[in-house]
């Protein structure tokens, strides 16, 4: 009997308990240090809400990198395993919801609605564009023969 071989890469994490390990620590490098005075008094905003120095935000691409992916693409295969989809949906959640958050700040309105568009599902900005034709009716060329397309242009045009 020949011996089964395995194909391919060996899987970059064992469990999803390995993976979660790295997320989490992705996440606390993102939220940077806090910022403190000389004699390690926490310093804090003319709000009161604590400075953080170091922050950067979460991204799909940069927890890929950060688990040791080439590329996001990699990561998002990962989430197809079924041991990992809950791990990985559950970490890109939390890239989600700090991108959401960006859509109340007019800084990073744009970029939060370009990773929001890209990266998960049922993020998308629609636009609904209805045009009118003669009688305020709406146009419907699907059902107009080429004859009377060609018509309706030369109307437009002038033509008639």
């Amino acid at each position: 009997m020949e011996e089964k071989r395995g194909r391919g890469r060996p899987p970059k994490y064992k469990t999803p308990e390995e993976m979660q390990i790295v997320i989490d620590q992705y996440f606390e490098e993102c939220e940077g240090t806090l910022l403190t005075d000389k004699d390690g008094e926490l310093k804090l905003t003319k709000y009161g809400e604590p400075i953080y120095i170091g922050a950067k935000p979460p991204t799909v691409t940069g927890l890929a990198l950060a688990l040791g992916f080439t590329s996001r693409l990699a990561l998002l295969n990962y989430q197809d395993k079924e041991a990992f989809v809950n791990t990985v949906t559950r970490a890109k959640a939390r890239v989600e919801r700090y991108a959401e958050t960006r859509l109340f700040d007019k800084d990073g309105a744009n970029g939060a609605k370009f990773s929001l568009a890209n990266n998960f599902r049922g993020w998308q900005e629609k636009q609904n564009v209805e045009m009118s034709g003669p009688g305020g009716g709406p146009i419907q060329y699907e059902t107009m023969t080429a004859e009377e397309r060609q018509e309706r242009i030369n109307e437009l045009l002038g033509k008639a």
